[in-house]
């Protein structure tokens, strides 16, 4: 995956609490485990004014001009701003890939769901808690400020925002060295990918037999 240390970028606000994962990504989307192809239906039912179905061609489907990823001067957003207990319902890994593809590399909350936010840190994006009041502030100032951008410094574990003020969040250790080398599941597995196949081939000459092919 992608690593993390530092990104400034555009921040799009998402006024609403309690924002499930079938909100995010639609059940209907979760035929595949590719982790790729849902960027364009990331909060389906919200960006469109008709039912999205796998398959549809997006391009052709009419816009709701009213919801916030729509309205121009967020278009390139890579820093998602939310409410409280976001990324609640489903476990679906789903919803992290969305985000992910849709082009956020940072979501900023007063509290997320607990699986999604374990699930957001293993797929390159950068789950952030501040205080509920910080966030509120922040979501008044974004809607009147277009092009409102700031930082995010993980090794500081630091957002500045554009008036200069700086807030300190928390971070897992182990999730932080993995968003900071890139390494999700597979890639902390293949870390040690030299032991395993040492480890193989020495099984394989304990016990032979374990390479023989299946009798038809």
């Amino acid at each position: 995956m992608e690593a993390f240390r530092t990104h400034t970028g555009l921040v799009a606000p998402l006024d609403r609490a309690n924002v499930d994962t079938d909100q995010i990504i639609p059940k209907q989307f979760l035929k595949s485990i590719r982790r790729t192809g849902f960027g364009p239906n990331l909060f389906d039912e919200w960006r469109y004014l008709d039912r999205g179905e796998p398959g549809k061609d997006n391009a052709s489907r009419p816009l709701n001009p009213q919801f916030v990823l729509n309205q121009p001067r967020y278009a390139g957003a890579s820093v998602l701003l939310a409410r409280r207990n976001f990324g609640c319902g489903s476990s679906r890994e789903h919803a992290p890939w969305a985000i992910a593809e849709y082009g956020f590399r940072a979501i900023l909350a007063p509290s997320f769901a607990d699986i999604f936010f374990n699930n957001c840190s293993k797929n390159g994006l950068l789950p952030i808690v501040l205080p509920e009041e910080v966030i509120d502030r922040l979501i008044g100032t974004v809607l009147a400020t277009p092009g409102y951008r700031l930082a995010i410094d993980l090794p500081a574990q630091t957002v500045t925002l554009a008036d200069g003020a700086v807030h300190r969040f928390e971070a897992d250790p182990f999730r932080k060295d993995c968003l900071l080398n890139g390494w999700d599941d597979i890639g902390l597995t293949l870390r040690h990918a030299d032991k395993i196949r040492t480890f193989e081939a020495e099984r394989l000459k304990r016990m032979p037999w374990l390479a023989a092919a299946p009798a038809s």
